[in-house]
């Protein structure tokens, strides 16, 4: 028996999602611009590697959104679209955390190895390595398609389902193959966030000259190790579901709609934080650019002079 909410419940949980998508659209697109208006952005990798994690989290925040509404407005959706979106959601979900393991790497070559890192860490590599982390992480999913497309009718794609990954990609053998790939991909973001943010931990610690340098330092590391463990419970959160719906039976609703903000909502706010508000020079440029819209305003509100009067 499929459990659904009450109106009252189905429209706060929409008001909720819908809202936080406007304020996370609004923060995302002004740094968005921030960077486009700015060149100093366009030549380090420590920024390009930023856009493209807050443009890739807008897209995945705008699909998962999309569907979440969809879901209470239409219940089912055709296969074909449920297709599209998943796939794009589950493509935007796993860039994160493996772009962010890229920013880790490129905050260690900066830190631990500064001689090298105009060599190692150019503009042309920061696009490659970007191109990378979408074939990386699109290449098992898209199989989950062909073998769908090889194992079901045609039929089967003009048909309205709940638009889930169990529901659309049912082989019993894609499942097997998701838990194969995210112990992969959970394995390779953690070591890389042990191995680097130790190592950035130790040297900052060392080259700190007084303690509030290395105070901030280590927040800004704890930072990017919560947002990192957060980003990685999407790996695990099929599992999750399972293990709490064992602990309280009957409460399957509410833990989907608890485990979609937090997998999927609270860690695209900690992007923003860290490198649009703490980071010096990115947050110089972005009051300038608030300051500038803010004026404009300021300037179109103002009433023109009568010339009658002058």
């Amino acid at each position: 028996m499929l459990v659904r909410d009450t109106f009252t419940t189905a429209f706060v949980k929409n008001l909720i999602v819908v809202l936080i998508w406007l304020i996370l659209s609004y923060i995302n697109g002004t740094l968005v611009v921030t960077f486009f208006r700015h060149q100093v952005f366009y030549e380090d990798p420590r920024y390009i590697l930023f856009i493209h994690m807050v443009i890739n989290d807008a897209v995945q925040l705008t699909v998962t959104v999309t569907l979440f509404v969809l879901s209470y407005i239409f219940y089912k959706i055709n296969v074909s679209f449920c297709c599209f979106f998943l796939l794009v959601a589950v493509f935007t979900t796993r860039n994160t955390p493996v772009n962010l393991a890229s920013m880790a790497i490129e905050r260690y070559i900066a830190i631990c190895k500064p001689l090298r890192h105009p060599q190692i860490c150019t503009v042309r590599r920061t696009h490659i390595v970007i191109g990378l982390i979408w074939f990386i992480c699109a290449a098992p999913d898209i199989t989950d398609l062909f073998v769908t497309l090889a194992t079901e009718p045609l039929s089967f794609f003009q048909d309205s389902v709940l638009c889930i990954r169990q529901m659309v990609f049912k082989d019993p053998i894609l499942a097997y193959k998701r838990q194969a790939f995210d112990i992969i991909y959970f394995t390779f973001v953690f070591l890389t966030l042990v191995f680097t943010y130790l190592r950035i931990l130790f040297v900052a610690k060392a080259l700190s000259t007084d303690k509030m340098s290395a105070q901030r330092a280590r927040n800004t590391i704890l930072l990017h190790g919560a947002q990192l463990a957060m980003c990685m419970l999407s790996y695990i959160s099929p599992s999750m579901e399972v293990v709490f719906l064992l602990i309280f039976p009957g409460q399957i609703v509410e833990i989907r709609f608890a485990n979609y903000l937090i997998v999927y909502i609270l860690p695209r706010f900690l992007s923003p934080i860290i490198y649009g508000v703490r980071d010096k020079e990115f947050r110089k440029h972005l009051k300038m650019h608030l300051l500038r819209n803010r004026c404009r305003v300021k300037v179109q509100t103002v009433p023109p002079m009568d010339k009658d009067n002058m």
